[in-house]
């Protein structure tokens, strides 16, 4: 028996290393899109774009290479889409927060995903949150990107008569952006793998070629490369010297903490079932070492400096080319090493080219929303307030909050209380607690 059938059982569950091998390389195809979209995302900050993109593969190694190794599961982990843009436009941009203070939440956060994990917390918190929550948060956070997207790209714009409108479609802007996704739809539609990093590449090629959008690549520098990495201020984000922790920074840990964990729990139960690797009693093995792989990558991830770390339900793609082990998800995180090198390109895709991928990336998180019973109102109203708010008010801490207060307020109404509920109520308390607060800050 090799050493690599050794450390990741290849014989027992029905693989090889060249199957695993060509199953880790389809996943990096087809989650590569996070090398250029993360920086776009993070660098309107005023993050160093070659610095973000140098610590997004980083942090994408560490955590793929921690999850192959530690947990031996075929589960690739990056920065997270969704809390990328709630780090860059709701803490920083909206609150005000800098993004060095940022990046020290974000490892704060990790630090806690590790005590919870401990402790068995994180755990009792998935138990506590009804699963339609999961599949409206998802869905949120993928019209939250897709606005993102939109707006990016200058197809939505502000109107004062009515908030949003459509943008000026003779602009060179929302033109290559409309071409990019007519390219990136049609590569989806045939199923092209790597579909949305080709698209991306393509659309700014033609953009340099027809002239709506300027060649400006830079040379290669560690300056730049590691320009954020342990910039992260974490005495800032504890409050030292400052106000203290207020209730703005507790909620944003808050949001880091509870995002990432139904992102994973989400991909988790995705990809387990559809590698064969659930319990029958619907159980994953291993559950504490895949939380610590998260936590791990996402403290990595902070002293490189890039936002939240999360599993990626991409990995589903290696899943079905084969891959069943850990080496899965080893060879994601070489790949992501390699691209580590021309990670300076970065700069040089124009906005309006990853703002497509933005808005395809958003669509596809409305996946879950078939997994909500719409018929049971004390489910679809929760879920639906959830779902609306996140991108209405440009928070997913606000969406978390009304689908948690409002699946609380309807238990009780529909006298559906039971003891396993008390979690969910105390959630529910803190946020009806947060509202007040922000009333009375009003």
């Amino acid at each position: 028996m090799s050493l690599l059938d050794r450390t990741f059982q290849l014989s027992a569950r029905g693989t090889s290393v060249r199957t695993e091998v060509l199953a880790g390389a389809t996943t990096f195809l087809t989650m590569a899109y996070i090398v250029l979209v993360n920086p776009a995302i993070l660098s309107t900050t005023g993050m160093p774009m070659a610095g973000v993109a140098a610590a997004t593969c980083l942090a994408a190694a560490i955590g793929c290479l921690l999850m192959g190794f530690l947990a031996n599961y075929p589960i690739a982990l990056a920065p997270g889409m969704g809390l990328n843009a709630y780090f860059a436009f709701t803490v920083v941009q909206g609150m005000g927060v800098p993004w060095q203070t940022a990046l020290g939440l974000v490892f704060i956060s990790g630090v806690l995903f590790v005590i919870l994990t401990v402790a068995g917390v994180r755990q009792l918190i998935v138990n506590a949150i009804p699963r339609a929550l999961f599949s409206a948060i998802a869905a949120g956070i993928g019209l939250f990107i897709a606005f993102i997207g939109l707006r990016g790209a200058g197809i939505v714009v502000d109107n004062p008569a009515t908030l949003v409108g459509l943008g000026e479609i003779r602009e060179p802007t929302v033109l290559l952006a409309l071409l990019g996704l007519a390219i990136l739809g049609a590569l989806m539609a045939l199923k092209v793998k790597g579909a949305i990093l080709i698209g991306i590449v393509a659309t700014a090629a033609l953009g340099w070629v027809l002239g709506l959008a300027e060649w400006k690549p830079q040379p290669y520098s560690l300056d730049e490369m590691t320009a954020t990495a342990f910039a992260l201020d974490i005495p800032a984000a504890l409050g030292i010297g400052g106000g203290g922790l207020t209730l703005a920074l507790i909620e944003i840990l808050f949001v880091f903490l509870f995002v990432d964990l139904f992102d994973n729990v989400g991909t988790l139960v995705a990809v387990s079932k559809k590698a064969g690797l659930m319990r029958p009693d619907g159980t994953i093995p291993r559950l504490n070492r895949i939380l610590f792989a998260d936590a791990g990558a996402t403290i990595a991830g902070s002293l490189a400096g890039t936002s939240t770390v999360v599993s990626y339900i991409e990995s589903a793609s290696g899943v079905s080319a084969g891959g069943r082990t850990g080496l899965t998800a080893v060879v994601t995180g070489l790949l992501f090493l390699a691209v580590l090198f021309v990670a300076p390109w970065a700069q040089a895709i124009p906005a309006a080219a990853t703002a497509p991928a933005l808005i395809l990336v958003g669509g596809m998180m409305m996946a879950p929303l078939t997994e909500i019973d719409w018929d049971d109102p004390v489910v679809a109203i929760p879920a639906f307030l959830t779902l609306i708010s996140i991108p209405l008010t440009f928070s997913i801490a606000n969406g978390l909050a009304f689908g948690v207060v409002a699946y609380a307020v309807l238990k009780v109404a529909t006298r559906r209380v039971d003891k396993a509920d008390w979690l969910l109520f105390g959630l529910a308390a803190l946020f009806i607690v947060r509202f007040a607060y922000m009333a009375a800050e009003g």
